[in-house]
């Protein structure tokens, strides 16, 4: 979700006159139970299908991934390497590879980093920057502001996951952003018929099917996981990617219409941009799109106290998402929580009760 805003933006983030009719004609007609396609599995193929055509971008799967790793060293139970690879053909990106000490194949996870309004680091808002000092203090204050001094990644490596997390464009090692460049960034991929928010979804696909080819990884035993705009990212993937078995979904997940209110970041652009496919709202709804995911395990985390999401915005979501699942006979996949006195923030309790439905969805099978 669009993280805090500049203070220099002073956008007003409302919506013109004529915006609230457009908003009233959004009606989802594709979503399941809605959709003229009744039989499931078709549903899903058409669903994927709309989304992938809003994405702008194609897929990439004939691109080698090419990995190269580097900077190996060991942490608390577990290896960790950078590694650059090709997500796509149109540049190399860096990520932090985690492996636990022992014999595989192992889980893994697919984790994807926040937006927050902070770029000089992606993934080490969830890796310890073990290869990179001058990242240290930045990625310290993230993981104390937002995850109780916890790095998600190398806790979920000492737990027995492989994880991997990358850096989104625009974060990191990727030519860090400012607050204002990036509606800039966003405008020149349009204008160049692609999209930064079918970039990012592309490439995250491409991700988790590079987790699926290690030997090292039990293919069968993916999942993504993510905070705020990681989140998005999560269950996005989750719904296009048949790689990922499973997801974690913390502080993004909302009925569109719920941020389409005075005042909400998604209306001031910049941020918004990175999760914004143009055309898909003429289609499918927010958990409509999560929903491709179903019936795979699924947990979605919100914060009661979340200033950027709409209690009702996120109660509506939830209940399409039950629904969906409920129709497949499995509503036990599905968790769907709010946590009355939380914000947007992942704190270690709704860590460790993550971390341990985690570990049921994604065990090994019988």
């Amino acid at each position: 979700m669009p993280g805090t805003a500049d203070p220099s933006d002073d956008l007003p983030g409302v919506l013109p006159g004529f915006h609230p009719a457009l908003r009233d004609e959004l009606t989802f007609p594709l979503a399941w139970g809605t959709s003229p396609v009744r039989d499931f599995a078709a549903w899903r193929r058409a669903a994927r299908a709309t989304v992938e055509e809003h994405l702008l971008v194609d897929r990439q799967d004939d691109t080698p991934y090419a990995p190269e790793s580097a900077a190996r060293s060991d942490g608390d139970g577990y290896t960790r390497e950078l590694v650059t690879l090709s997500l796509t053909r149109y540049g190399r990106v860096r990520g932090a590879l985690l492996t636990p000490h022992g014999a595989g194949p192992f889980p893994a996870v697919l984790l994807l980093h926040d937006h927050g309004s902070r770029f000089d680091i992606g993934k080490e808002k969830l890796v310890l920057p073990w290869y990179d000092d001058s990242r240290l203090a930045a990625a310290r204050d993230w993981a104390d502001r937002h995850f109780e001094g916890r790095f998600l990644g190398d806790e979920l490596a000492r737990r027995g996951h492989v994880v991997f997390c990358a850096d989104a464009l625009g974060w990191g090692d990727r030519e860090p952003l400012t607050y204002p460049r990036q509606q800039a960034l966003a405008a020149n991929l349009f204008q160049l018929g692609s999209s930064l928010a079918g970039l990012h979804a592309r490439e995250d696909v491409r991700a988790a099917g590079f987790l699926a080819g290690l030997a090292r990884v039990d293919p069968r035993r993916i999942a993504a996981v993510g905070f705020s705009m990681g989140g998005y990212r999560a269950w996005q993937t989750a719904a296009l990617s048949d790689d990922v078995a499973a997801a974690v979904s913390v502080c993004w997940m909302t009925g569109l219409k719920g941020m389409l209110v005075p005042g909400n970041n998604t209306l001031r652009g910049q941020s918004a941009f990175h999760m914004l496919h143009p055309g898909l709202a003429r289609h499918l709804d927010l958990p409509d799109v999560a929903s491709i995911a179903a019936p795979r395990p699924m947990l979605f985390l919100s914060g009661g106290r979340d200033p950027l999401f709409t209690a009702e915005g996120v109660r509506h979501a939830h209940a399409r998402l039950r629904a969906v699942w409920h129709s497949r006979g499995a509503a036990d996949r599905l968790r769907t929580e709010i946590w009355r006195d939380v914000g947007h923030a992942f704190p270690r309790r709704m860590q460790d009760e993550a971390f341990r439905w985690l570990e049921s969805a994604t065990a090994a099978p019988a």
